[in-house]
């Protein structure tokens, strides 16, 4: 599913507009960054948890002359799906 059958999905489900559920949509993704930006978790009760996790700084291979080069520490983005989230699928 891509973000615009999303849209369509979410206008039919909650009877508006694709426009309405588009904005909407965007505000929600914008929300979701603005937290983890600033370090917060999101959590969505039966749906799972956004969080920002952290990744090493680690020493790498260039794949095409073999050489070792760095690899910064970085914050990544992570979910961890809920237990609604889980039983809704197996």
């Amino acid at each position: 599913m891509n973000k615009s059958e999303l849209i369509d999905a979410i206008a039919d489900s909650a009877d508006i507009s694709k426009a309405a559920a588009g904005r909407a949509l965007d505000a929600a993704v914008e929300a979701v960054k603005k937290a983890l930006k600033k370090g917060d978790m999101v959590t969505l009760v039966g749906f799972g948890s956004f969080y920002v996790g952290k990744r090493a700084a680690r020493t790498g291979r260039n794949p095409r002359t073999g050489a070792a080069i760095k690899i910064k520490a970085a914050k990544v983005p992570k979910f961890r799906a809920g237990k609604g989230l889980k039983d809704a699928i197996n």
